[in-house]
C-alpha cells in the first residue's frame, strides 16, 4: 500500500523549524537554508501532496489548505513545541493556516509572498489584483486540456518569473516541473476558495517576517496589501531587485534574512 505520510528532509538539532516549499517545487528548495539553520535548529522540510517524493492527493474532493496542513502534521509533531514555520508562495499560504490552527505551538513565522488569493477577492470581486494569476491558471488549464504540459508549464512559470523563463529553464529540470504543473487547478482552487477571513490573521500574535520581491507580479503584492494591515507583529522586508521566485533563484539573500529573523525571534 502506498504511503500516506509526507516525505521530508531533516537536519540538525535544537528548536524546531518547518520549511514549506512553493508549488512546482519540492523540499529540495530549502537545502541551503537547512544547512545554515541546522547548526542550532532541528530543521524539517516536507514535500507537499504530489511534490517530490510525497504521495499525490488521494481524494476526488477538491483539496484545501487545511488538508495540506493536516498532511504535514506528522512533521509538525516531530518539530516539537514551539516551532517556527517558514514558507514560500503556496507553502507560505499553508504556513499561515498552520499557524492559525496551532496557536500554542508556533513561536514565529517567516513567509515569502504567500499566495492567499482569497483575501484579495474578499476585498472586492474581479477585476482585481489577483487577475494575473487567475488568467495564467486559466491558460495553463486550457493547455492541459489538450495534453500540452509544456505549454501549461510555460504559462505558469512565465507568469511568476517573467516571459521567456520557461524556455530558459534547463532541459533536465523541465519534466519534473511540467508534471507538477498538472496540479495547477488544484492549487488555484485551494488558494482562491480559502474561507478564512483576513481579519482572522490578527490572532497571529507572534513575530512574523513578511518578505516581498519588488519585481514580483501584482497578484503577490495584492495579497500583501490585504494581509499586512491585520498582522500585529509583522516586519516587512522588500527585496528591490528580486521577484516571486527569489527563494529559489536568489536563496542566499532570502536565507540570510530568515536566519537573522530567527536569531532575533
Amino acid at each position: 500500500m502506498p504511503s500516506s505520510q509526507p516525505y521530508f528532509r531533516e537536519a540538525g538539532s535544537g528548536p524546531g523549524v518547518v520549511c514549506i516549499h512553493s508549488n512546482a517545487s519540492s523540499s529540495a528548495q530549502w537545502r541551503g537554508l537547512m544547512d545554515q539553520l541546522s547548526q542550532n535548529h532541528r530543521v524539517l522540510a516536507p514535500d507537499s501532496y504530489g511534490s517530490g517524493k510525497s504521495p499525490d492527493w488521494h481524494s476526488q474532493r477538491e483539496i484545501s489548505l487545511l488538508d495540506e496542513v493536516s498532511f504535514i502534521e506528522p512533521v509538525l509533531a516531530l518539530a516539537g513545541t514551539p516551532f517556527t514555520l517558514v514558507g514560500h508562495s503556496y507553502g507560505a499560504a499553508v504556513a499561515l493556516i498552520a499557524a492559525l490552527v496551532n496557536p500554542s505551538r508556533v513561536r514565529a513565522l517567516a513567509v515569502y509572498e504567500p499566495t492567499l488569493f482569497a483575501v484579495v477577492d474578499a476585498k472586492g470581486p474581479p477585476p482585481n489584483g489577483a487577475d494575473g494569476i487567475r488568467n495564467a491558471v486559466r491558460a495553463a488549464g486550457e493547455a492541459l486540456d489538450v495534453g500540452d504540459r509544456d505549454a501549461a508549464a510555460g504559462h505558469f512559470i512565465d507568469f511568476w518569473m517573467g516571459a521567456g523563463s520557461w524556455s530558459a529553464t534547463p532541459l533536465q529540470r523541465k519534466p519534473a516541473i511540467a508534471a507538477s504543473v498538472t496540479n495547477v487547478r488544484r492549487w488555484s482552487h485551494a488558494l482562491f476558495t480559502e474561507s478564512t477571513p483576513v481579519e482572522a490573521f490578527a490572532a497571529l500574535d507572534i513575530p512574523i517576517l513578511y518578505m516581498l520581491g519588488k519585481s514580483s507580479p501584482e497578484s503577490a503584492h495584492a495579497v500583501a496589501r490585504a494581509l499586512l494591515p491585520v498582522l500585529p507583529r509583522v516586519r516587512v522586508v522588500e527585496f528591490a531587485a528580486l521577484g516571486h521566485m527569489a527563494p529559489v533563484t536568489h536563496p542566499d539573500a532570502i536565507n540570510a534574512e530568515i536566519v537573522k529573523f530567527l536569531n532575533e525571534a
